[in-house]
């Protein structure tokens, strides 16, 4: 599916707004124009020297490609007087978060950007470097992505969620997260799915006996392979049944990073019940309707229609 085309906000800065300057060295050229070079070597993006490794090249790339699909959604929210909030879970160093107010908040003068982070050391360094670049709008909170929904440090409302390589559930967190503080937006980039190979390696000997399909995980490799795939469709169908239109796609090459799928989920307020239904039938096709069933919305409820409906058509 398209990405919409964002109508330009009145107010809200663009790549015109941001200040041109003579790149010093050919890795200079590389950056957003205008961008801070003190904090891409803090962030230990760029040497002391302003120069770019390889690794931090592959970084930058990832991260500058993310933003590309945010600024869009950002430019929309903007013309609330308020200001856009976001709220980046497991921020780790907070790469994303700082490029996004570098390039987009600062310039813009309002919102607000919330780094969600379980390791206390960096979520410190991070609001140290918040505090010497006088980025205001930025708050750090050394939460799991579980705990910030219940915490008054974050406003009730927040307009779009991300999550870059958040492990195994924390995704899925997230996804709690967003729905529940009405998020308008949320770009996922979705890491190991660890629980899903687990439940899909405990039933493995009964689903073989039950359904030529337990073919496609008997083997290890393509239990990882298939619990992956699986827990992403669960969860785009998951968004579409909450009323959020969903876009898939790669977040960048696979040569930089295997963890590359992109969700990106727009509220639209339209919930699908089809969404809603296959949802439902994936999880008890693959024997998954108890373990993972209230996760993804499933009530006991629901399960015992849904059995009920699938012995009677058997």
């Amino acid at each position: 599916m398209n990405q919409k085309k964002a109508v330009p906000t009145p107010g809200a800065p663009t790549r015109k707004d941001r200040p041109h300057s003579k790149p010093q060295t050919p890795e200079l050229s590389e950056l957003q124009p205008g961008q801070s070079i003190e904090l891409l070597k803090e962030l230990h993006i760029l040497t002391r020297e302003g120069r770019l490794n390889q690794d931090s090249r592959r970084k930058l790339k990832q991260v500058y490609h993310l933003f590309n699909f945010i600024e869009p959604l950002l430019a929309e929210l903007s013309s609330d007087s308020g200001g856009p909030t976001l709220a980046d879970h497991g921020a780790g160093k907070s790469y994303l978060g700082f490029i996004l107010y570098d390039l987009y908040f600062k310039a813009l003068g309002r919102g607000h950007i919330y780094g969600v982070e379980t390791r206390a050391e960096l979520v410190e360094k991070s609001r140290q470097l918040a505090q010497r670049l006088e980025f205001d709008r930025m708050s750090f909170l050394n939460l799991s992505v579980a705990e910030s929904s219940d915490t008054d440090e974050l406003p009730e409302q927040v307009d779009v969620v991300t999550a870059l390589h958040a492990c195994d559930t924390a995704t899925d967190d997230a996804i709690a997260f967003g729905l529940q503080k009405k998020a308008r937006a949320m770009v996922l980039v979705p890491c190991c799915q660890a629980e899903m190979a687990a439940c899909l390696r405990q039933g493995k000997a009964f689903q073989l006996a039950r359904t030529p399909l337990a073919e496609l995980w008997r083997h290890p490799l393509h239990t990882r392979e298939l619990g992956s795939q699986v827990t992403n469709v669960l969860r785009c169908l998951y968004l579409e049944a909450s009323g959020y239109q969903v876009t898939v796609t790669e977040l960048v090459g696979w040569e930089h990073s295997m963890k590359n799928e992109l969700i990106i989920a727009r509220f639209t307020g339209q919930k699908k019940r089809s969404a809603a239904d296959r949802l439902r039938s994936i999880l008890v096709e693959f024997g998954l309707d108890s373990a993972l069933g209230p996760r993804f919305g499933l009530s006991a409820a629901e399960k015992a229609l849904t059995t009920a409906a699938e012995d009677a058509a058997g």
